[in-house]
């Protein structure tokens, strides 16, 4: 037996090619997986650029696999994701007891490579970007009772100054839209409820359809609808260049898509919007949200925030503290800038404003969201919530989790068969990113 270690760092689209991975390894009989690296005889590492130092950090990983591999020669080390493709063989350079790199679009080939090191004892990289091959070669990643992540774009065009994505991750390339309706209808009869559709950039989807048409992202959210078992969408992460009117008016007519929205902005100052490429102003965020809030009143937004981009003024930070008051955001994914080599960002100057005082906005940032995502909390208080029930705490065995729409973990008493049902929540408790209350009822 083959017993396999996956360690995944970074987003979504992340633990999903980490779900595929172990997806298409268990399939083959021969593997199974363990939960500590020193039970393993395959270690795999699942990669993210996004976050500062990422190289270092592989690094610092690999060499403490290094110690198992020195204890057992036959141990296999596979390192995939963005620092891989982004690196390429310069990681064997400098770690050169691993024996695989794969890419964020080969995954799909990782079985064969690992059968191939271990008959000719040679390393092996492929990170070349066949996206439509991985789309067709994909097991279906393992899901939950409840709810599953579908992968519908890859990739992204907008090639923003200080992004990695483009180059790690490729082009937009969309998947048909038969072969996603076909998963999530087959996913539907296995019990599943909710659906979150993924992609770097997931509201530019453009899937080719059975009769040589393309539908958009809109009209396959609509298609979604259709199916009876699913009673929730929602998406991540998305672009406001190509939220469109028509994705707008979609949350007039399907009641399924979720009262909440992740659209990152990353500035509130249209200066540091130009110097970062986004291809959108303060103002036409703006209206997107306004436009949303006319047809859901009750809508919560969050977004993502880079604090000290280079040239970031105080100026430029007091517009980006404005914009965070005015729209009101829930929850942020927000982080001080640091340069991802290779990109233009990369090269401009950084040296107006300290470290320290990137530290000291970034503080103030968050301290600002985490009032505002506690008061909208607050909000909750008293009301009926529609949970979806996922599980058993681990904090109590006698209370149940689960989703409320706007993304709040709910906790309360229940018995196991409300696992994988909606049921009417009554608040009692608020935290920050929680609640806890008591059942009321079922939901036909």
């Amino acid at each position: 037996m083959k017993k396999i270690y996956i360690k995944t760092w970074g987003c979504q689209m992340n633990e999903y090619d980490s779900s595929i991975i172990s997806n298409l390894l268990l399939n083959q009989k021969k593997y199974f997986l363990v939960n500590k690296p020193e039970d393993a005889n395959i270690l795999i590492l699942n990669t993210c650029s996004i976050r500062e130092k990422a190289k270092e950090k592989l690094f610092h990983q690999l060499g403490r696999w290094k110690k198992l591999k020195e204890k057992n020669s036959k141990i296999i080390i596979a390192v995939g994701g963005c620092v891989a493709t982004q690196e390429g063989e310069e990681i064997y350079k400098r770690a050169n007891y691993i024996d695989i790199i794969f890419g964020t679009q080969t995954i799909h080939r990782l079985p064969n490579m690992i059968e191939k090191v271990k008959k000719e004892k040679k390393f092996l990289i492929d990170i070349s970007f066949p996206t439509k091959e991985k789309f067709d070669a994909l097991l279906k990643p393992r899901h939950s009772k409840i709810s599953s992540y579908i992968s519908i774009i890859e990739g992204c065009n907008k090639f923003c100054s200080f992004c990695i994505v483009p180059y790690t991750r490729g082009i937009e390339v969309s998947r048909k839209c038969d072969d996603i309706l076909f998963e999530i209808i087959s996913l539907a009869n296995k019990g599943i409820k909710e659906i979150h559709l993924l992609g770097q950039n997931v509201n530019a989807y453009r899937g080719k359809t059975a009769y040589g048409g393309i539908c958009s992202f809109s009209e396959l959210i609509e298609l979604i609808s259709e199916i009876d078992e699913i009673k929730r969408i929602r998406f991540t992460t998305s672009h406001p260049v190509e939220f469109t009117d028509e994705i707008i008016n979609v949350y007039k007519k399907v009641p399924k898509l979720v009262n909440f929205l992740h659209l990152p902005i990353q500035s509130g100052s249209n200066r540091i919007l130009n110097l970062m490429k986004r291809g959108h102003s303060v103002l036409d965020y703006k209206q997107i949200i306004n436009k949303l809030l006319l047809i859901r009143p009750n809508m919560q937004i969050s977004s993502d925030f880079i604090v000290g981009f280079p040239g970031e003024t105080e100026l430029d930070f007091h517009k980006t503290m404005e914009l965070i008051e005015e729209i009101n955001f829930d929850m942020s994914f927000s982080f001080i800038y640091s340069p991802r080599p290779g990109t233009p960002a990369s090269i401009m100057s950084d040296k107006n404003v300290s470290l320290q005082e990137k530290k000291n906005r970034l503080y103030l940032l968050q301290k600002k969201i985490r009032k505002q995502a506690f008061n909208w909390t607050k909000k909750m208080m008293n009301s009926i919530q529609l949970v979806l029930v996922e599980g058993v705490s681990k904090k109590n065995i006698t209370e149940l989790y689960g989703k409320t729409e706007n993304n709040r973990i709910a906790y309360f008493q229940g018995i196991s068969t409300m696992i994988g049902k909606f049921v009417k929540v009554k608040i009692t408790h608020t935290f920050i990113h929680s609640v806890r209350g008591i059942f009321v009822d079922y939901v036909n």
